[in-house]
């Protein structure tokens, strides 16, 4: 689910952070203190080969992922994933998972959602999938009804922006609207198929797997022709493999930068050295503290609130992250204010990335 999210406008010191935790204290709250172990998501860690992952060998990581990004992209996709899919058949295990991302553009006209989606064609062990995101111009999130005077147009473009690429994909799905949401089915109910990422409206993606590992490819490159000629933003995702496997995908078309993504397992107050380690492009997040905010504001309606930490190029921001928002929309930046102490701007975080 996308979640309404707020960040602080100035970059603050690691002291600054710390301090927000003594405020969110000081309210009855119970934030992380410094000695705590946390968990931080590292992402866009650009490096310039994959042993300089090495760096962050002080710590336990987890769900190491390597990123091939390629701006302004103008290939042939049926190729750029059949050379991924040719290596990844050569390294394949059970922990293994590869996946190639490309825009793709809808041709019904919308005002609530983006005109550009995404998809992923992906390959796992035993079996292959295709993934189709949506984008919405706002975040509505389940439980708000600040958008429900507009819903007849919301489930139309849903259903509608659905319906066109699981045309062009040639997918046997259904897209249909039942109890005020936009819900998509297999016509074979044996299909490992999986909803998710719902707003108000319904789901935003959807994934259809299958076990046939060359079945998407001549799907998936149509889908990729609707944005043509315009160039895309392309990403391959390689986790589970060796540094020989990674080796072998960092010959393919050359042009790629390569990042990292990753959970890092450190104490609150190491997260100025995990940013080090990862300069100068990576960023990284951790969450401060949790609550419901009925603890804070009992007058507003309940939602769950995250107080999270962001850190990139040297500094750290504020994030204040919620499943809904609890008061009134004008209410909302000055209430955030005086929680966390600093001015905060409205800023939902990319869908696609």
């Amino acid at each position: 689910m996308r979640e309404r999210r707020w960040e602080t406008t100035t970059p603050l010191t690691f002291g600054q952070v710390l301090a927000v935790g003594e405020r969110l204290a000081a309210l009855g709250l119970k934030p992380a203190l410094p000695a705590q172990d946390v968990i931080c998501y590292v992402e866009e860690w650009t490096v310039a080969t994959p042993d300089e992952f090495d760096q962050l060998d002080p710590w336990a990581t987890e769900d190491v992922t390597l990123v091939h990004v390629r701006e302004g992209w103008r290939g042939d996709f049926f190729l750029l994933a059949g050379a991924y899919h040719t290596v990844y058949q050569r390294h394949q295990d059970v922990g293994t998972y590869c996946s190639v991302s490309h825009p793709w553009r809808i041709r019904e006209p919308l005002r609530l959602h983006e005109p550009r989606g995404m998809f992923w064609l992906g390959f796992r062990h035993a079996h292959s999938f295709l993934r189709v995101r949506l984008q919405t111009c706002e975040v509505i999130t389940p439980g708000e009804t600040r958008a429900d005077a507009m819903r007849p147009q919301w489930l139309d473009e849903r259903r509608a922006a659905f319906l066109d690429a699981i045309t062009v994909l040639d997918l046997p799905i259904e897209t249909l609207i039942e109890k005020n949401q936009v819900v998509l089915r297999p016509a074979d109910p044996g299909t490992p198929f999986f909803c998710s990422w719902p707003d108000a409206f319904g789901p935003g993606q959807f994934e259809y797997n299958t076990t046939d590992a060359f079945e998407f490819l001549v799907p998936a490159s149509k889908l990729a022709s609707t944005v043509v000629p315009e160039p895309a933003g392309v990403r391959a995702y390689l986790t589970g493999f060796s540094e020989e496997a990674l080796t072998e995908f960092q010959a393919i078309e050359a042009g790629a930068r390569f990042a990292y993504r990753c959970s890092v397992h450190c104490p609150l107050d190491e997260l100025p050295e995990v940013l080090d380690a990862i300069q100068p492009d990576g960023r990284l997040y951790a969450t401060l503290c949790e609550f419901q905010t009925q603890v804070v504001i009992p007058e507003g309606e309940d939602a769950s609130a995250i107080i999270g930490i962001v850190g990139h190029n040297g500094m750290f921001q504020i994030e204040v992250r919620l499943n809904r928002a609890p008061l009134t929309e004008e209410a909302m930046e000055p209430w955030l204010e005086r929680l966390v102490g600093y001015p905060v701007v409205y800023a939902p975080l990319p869908a696609f990335v």
